[in-house]
């Protein structure tokens, strides 16, 4: 790796672990454990990379729930469609859930369950999200195509997903799933293949 490459990868990693700690303080504190200070700190860097890689702490918090969208998205994007549309879409919660059990802190501050307090997001963070959004229409949508699921509004169907499995995964992040034994087989693939078989 030539020296400029170096440079590259290591700003790249200080910029990430800017962001998962900031996630973390976020997710474990809430603002106001969030100082320029306080994150340079537990990052093992100086105040100025806060300020050189966001320009400050209000661009960092929405370059956090930027990042969560993306890993996201990255993870719903490595399902590739196969003849089958139901297995996709069950293999678009997999990867969904996946994120979340990675990305904990992350996912936190993407849906609000971290408190940003006086930090606000613009519009352009909500349009990261619904991109996500259209990936999960986008299965729903196939599916309908090949008859697997009757005709509907593929937002609606796609938002009746996302709600299942949403709830499902905060409820496994806050542990309030353990008096279930192997609540992934027993709750959620379950309660998703009821979900398609109304909408069949």
């Amino acid at each position: 790796m030539v020296p400029g490459e170096a440079a590259a990868a290591s700003d790249d990693e200080l910029r990430r672990r800017l962001l998962e700690t900031a996630a973390r303080l976020l997710g474990e504190e809430g603002p106001s454990a969030l100082s320029t200070r306080r994150l340079a700190r537990e990052a093992g860097t100086s105040t100025m990379a806060v300020y050189t890689h966001f320009g400050g702490m209000p661009a960092l918090v929405r370059e956090v729930v930027a990042e969560g969208f993306a890993r996201l998205y990255a993870h719903v994007d490595e399902v590739s469609p196969t003849g089958d549309a139901l297995e996709d879409l069950r293999q678009m919660a997999v990867a969904y859930r996946a994120n979340a059990l990675e990305n904990p802190h992350l996912y936190a501050v993407m849906f609000g369950t971290a408190s940003l307090g006086g930090y606000r997001l613009h519009e352009d963070e909500m349009g990261v999200g619904l991109a996500a959004f259209s990936q999960l229409m986008g299965g729903v949508e196939r599916a309908m195509d090949s008859g697997a699921l009757r005709r509907d509004d593929p937002a609606a169907v796609a938002g009746q997903m996302w709600a299942a499995l949403h709830g499902y995964v905060m409820l496994e992040l806050a542990g309030l799933l353990r008096p279930i034994h192997d609540p992934e087989s027993r709750l959620l693939w379950p309660m998703l293949a009821n979900l398609m078989a109304a909408l069949a």
